[in-house]
């Protein structure tokens, strides 16, 4: 039986925050931008986007929300807890397969097989991939960028979210997940992302953010794990 998430990055967090606080110390808080740019973009569904520019990279600030590919194909929704669990095609849901309460603020859940296909994102932009990812978070300090990406307070993010302080303007929430067993979990406690980075024929690369974690933790899973994801411009 599949594991829900490939649980070993946790039990690693420690460790992993000790090895961020030594390479974070060899960047400057100061090169965050101090008032990123904005502006807009649209899916094909007409679902329009904050964007944020964060050092070299331009990111949406909110999670996608698209039902279709940008060809205009439609995605297939996957309610069912057998056939999610069985999938080794595109394939999304949305948290709880509850669109009316979750879309909103969290977006789509989806797996790695839709976004292996390269047309999740509008045109122009694209899904980050491992090396994105880890631009993003060298660039905000990796031991405090969970804290930099983060939302403030505590209406979405669970209590404590110390430290979140969301100054990049990504502002991160916590959308939960859909396991390979099909069960959905920890909405309100962290948020996972995909990166369109293969490990194996298996699993994929994402990053996840905790309420109790200042950093962002680089983690596995299974491909037909469901994950929000975010756009970057190309």
């Amino acid at each position: 039986m599949k594991t829900k998430i490939k649980t070993w990055i946790y039990s690693f967090a420690i460790m992993g925050v000790l090895l961020m606080i030594v390479s974070g110390c060899k960047k400057k808080d100061d090169n965050i931008n101090p008032a990123p740019a904005t502006g807009t973009v649209t899916d094909i569904d007409g679902n329009i986007y904050h964007t944020d520019t964060i050092g070299t990279q331009v990111w949406m600030v909110e999670n996608l929300k698209s039902t279709k590919y940008n060809d205009g194909t439609a995605i297939p929704l996957v309610t069912d807890s057998t056939a999610w669990s069985n999938l080794i095609t595109p394939g999304y849901c949305w948290y709880n397969n509850d669109a009316a309460t979750y879309k909103t603020t969290y977006g789509v859940l989806y797996n790695w097989y839709a976004v292996n296909t390269g047309k999740l994102c509008p045109a122009g932009w694209h899904i980050p991939t491992d090396a994105d990812w880890t631009i993003l978070t060298h660039y905000l300090v990796d031991s405090v960028a969970g804290n930099k990406l983060k939302e403030k307070g505590t209406i979405h993010w669970a209590s404590p979210n110390t430290g979140a302080t969301n100054e990049s303007g990504f502002t991160a929430l916590p959308g939960g997940y859909r396991d390979g067993n099909a069960a959905f979990g920890n909405i309100g406690n962290i948020g996972n992302w995909w990166s369109s980075s293969e490990i194996d024929s298996g699993s994929g690369w994402y990053r996840l953010l905790g309420a109790d974690l200042s950093f962002a933790i680089r983690g596995s899973s299974y491909k037909n794990t469901g994950f929000s994801v975010r756009c970057v411009r190309d």
